[in-house]
């Protein structure tokens, strides 16, 4: 009698990482829109992250810098319930520059473990004071930009800065 053996191969194939991106489409054009370089002052804008948890990957926007520095700053990501900034999201300090000339800026966000759902609000605070002048390449009614200053956020409603974000679901 023959026995005969049958092998089976399994392949298991993991799906691969997909990404997307949120926030404002980039825009490196001439509409741009300054904010004075002010320790503790922060710009930012709204973006709904969706209703399932997403692990932030990488900040980016367009800017421009006139000094010869680089300009220091610090990124936060907040709940966001349409008024105010919640909890901040970032639990460790995440730095980024910009640098003289017109720049493609990119934080990248992997190493940190920042994940998020719904309405966040991500911003950058100044590090320290500088006297360059900066530029963020806007888009026009799209949300608005926040900034934050003298202790109070406020809403530029009309013009928002390109901030996006790469994220992958959890």
């Amino acid at each position: 009698m023959l026995t005969a053996a049958l092998m089976l191969a399994v392949t298991f194939t993991h799906a691969q990482d997909k990404t997307k991106r949120i926030g404002h489409r980039p825009k490196s054009g001439s509409a741009n829109s300054s904010f004075d370089v002010v320790k503790g002052h922060q710009v930012g804008i709204k973006i709904n992250a969706g209703h399932k948890p997403v692990q932030l990957l990488q900040l980016n926007f367009d800017a421009e810098s006139e000094g010869s520095d680089s300009v220091k700053f610090k990124v936060n990501v907040y709940r966001f319930d349409d008024i105010t900034p919640g909890e901040n999201l970032v639990k460790q300090v995440v730095t980024g520059a910009i640098t003289k000339g017109k720049n493609r800026v990119s934080v990248d966000l992997s190493p940190y473990n920042i994940v998020a759902k719904g309405r966040i609000l991500v911003a950058i605070e100044w590090i320290k004071n500088s006297p360059a002048d900066n530029r963020f390449a806007i888009g026009l009614f799209n949300g608005g930009t926040y900034h934050y200053e003298d202790g109070v956020w406020k809403k530029v409603p009309i013009a928002g800065v390109d901030f996006n974000l790469l994220v992958r679901k959890v």
